[in-house]
């Protein structure tokens, strides 16, 4: 027999005081019954957060040892290749800290795996919400506090690996100093505000760049992460249709037990993860590309992926320089580095209210889309989406011409015209694929579900035969939610 225990006096006491001071009993109680939907796309905004906490617990490691000066010093440290060579005096703790630490590597190594996980998963995540209409009403302030924090993690990641000094990231920030400069009429002034000076600016730049990286963007993401939270739940998470699932109930797992083991799980698996590659995957290893030097430049080297579609729009644009009696009114750099990201965020940012106006759609939204019930915002949003991967593309055309021979002029030249042309290709061939599985009901990954398969003697498979259902048995028809004679591709 099992019998239950009251709580020891001082603990019920406790918990008498603290419910008549702050009646925290009813809040408790309503957040331990929290239902979480079960599916496994909700998983990715969960998957940055726990690597944004591993960002924040490696990263005050490296801040006890990382000395932001740009101080010219004398390497005399373990690595024989560069001993000797002048360098800044924070490329040489990072060094230190890669060689000299125990652990140091490691944890280096984890910090930038993080950081690329974290800016994935919330890429990830925004295209989920995107493919399903979770952005809707009521949550479409909440769509824009995510894509803030596309923005800010980007500056992150930027500002994270400036700090080295190293060869590419000095690289990438006279990188950034051009486009800073090309911003018409308060380029000059930015550029002076940001380097205290003329580049690589003056000897408080590091430090400044080290307080935003460790502490204001940081700041702003953790608020930024509570507000998002605190709005999932103040809204209720949205929920694919199903049996028993209205727009007005959420059916899935309580927080408390069920949902809560299964995330602090999921929190040891990123970690572990993120802990296995940083210590079996080299990355950035900053003793090969050197100390920055302004004579100096890399071939070959490339920035983290999320500065990629950057680069990628910086060698797409034509050397195109509107000029008013002789003076330059904008410089190339602007094109790629600003007008570019800028039209993508205002597009990103608008889409909510551009779809309330076409459509006419203002009520709530709690059940999701499926992407082919929605085909011209499915395909609509596939054409944005390989318009930005193309770009991102094409900043690797220079390691396909050392890679692959194929001339980079040419590359260029073919990519100016498809980074257009393919993007419509990819809008009606989305659109017509949506259109045929929803009148269908086809289902891509079940295609072979039920069906008897044998394997042949020389190891491979075949199918006997296929299950009663066959392939395209589930039902379809009109978007859940929407009313009769308001039926929309959009």
């Amino acid at each position: 027999m099992i019998v239950a225990r009251r709580p020891p006096r001082r603990l019920a006491r406790t918990m008498r005081l603290g419910e008549e001071r702050l009646g925290a009993a009813r809040a408790i109680k309503w957040a331990l019954r929290y239902v979480f939907p079960d599916h496994w796309t909700f998983l990715l905004g969960e998957i940055a957060l726990y690597a944004f906490i591993v960002l924040v617990a490696t990263g005050v490691f490296l801040t006890l040892y990382y000395v932001p000066s740009d101080t010219q010093v004398i390497y005399r440290g373990p690595y024989d290749l560069l001993r000797g060579e002048q360098m800044s005096e924070a490329f040489r703790s990072v060094l230190d800290l890669s060689f000299n630490v125990p652990a140091g590597l490691l944890v280096r190594q984890i910090h930038h795996w993080a950081a690329d996980v974290f800016v994935a998963a919330i890429v990830l995540h925004l295209i989920r919400i995107f493919f399903t209409g979770a952005y809707r009403k009521p949550r479409d302030l909440n769509y824009f506090i995510g894509l803030t924090m596309l923005m800010l993690a980007i500056l992150e990641g930027f500002a994270g690996y400036s700090l080295v000094d190293d060869l590419l990231s000095g690289m990438g920030l006279a990188i950034a100093y051009s486009v800073a400069l090309s911003i018409p009429f308060v380029g000059a002034q930015l550029g002076y505000l940001i380097w205290g000076g003329q580049f690589p600016g003056s000897s408080d730049f590091f430090p400044r760049l080290e307080i935003i990286h460790v502490l204001v963007i940081p700041l702003a993401l953790a608020v930024l992460i509570t507000m998002h939270l605190a709005m999932i739940m103040r809204h209720r998470h949205t929920q694919f249709p199903g049996p028993g699932r209205r727009e007005r109930n959420v059916v899935g797992t309580p927080l408390w037990p069920a949902y809560a083991l299964r995330s602090i799980g999921l929190l040891l698996a990123v970690a572990a993860v993120l802990f296995l590659v940083g210590g079996l995957i080299q990355v950035n290893p900053i003793w090969q590309w050197g100390p920055y030097h302004g004579y100096l430049s890399e071939n070959g080297a490339q920035p983290d992926w999320y500065i990629g579609w950057l680069i990628g729009a910086l060698r797409l644009m034509p050397n195109w320089e509107p000029t008013i009696a002789g003076h330059t009114l904008i410089p190339n750099p602007f094109w790629g580095g600003v007008l570019f990201p800028t039209v993508v965020f205002a597009m990103m940012f608008a889409w909510p209210a551009l779809e309330r106006r076409v459509t006419g759609d203002y009520r709530r939204h709690d059940l999701l889309d499926r992407p082919r019930d929605r085909p011209v915002r499915t395909a609509i949003g596939a054409a944005f989406l390989s318009w930005v991967v193309i770009i991102f593309a094409v900043g690797s055309t220079d390691r396909i011409f050392v890679r692959l021979h194929i001339p980079y002029e040419e590359q260029v030249h073919f990519w100016r015209v498809g980074v257009w042309l393919l993007p419509i290709i990819v809008f009606f061939a989305t659109r017509q694929t949506c259109r045929w599985l929803a009148r269908t009901g086809s289902h891509p990954l079940r295609a072979w579900e039920g069906a008897l398969i044998a394997r042949r003697p020389d190891g491979g498979f075949e199918v006997l035969a296929d299950s009663p259902e066959g392939p395209g048995s589930i039902e379809s028809g009109p978007p859940i939610g929407t009313a009769p004679g308001q039926e929309s591709e959009l």
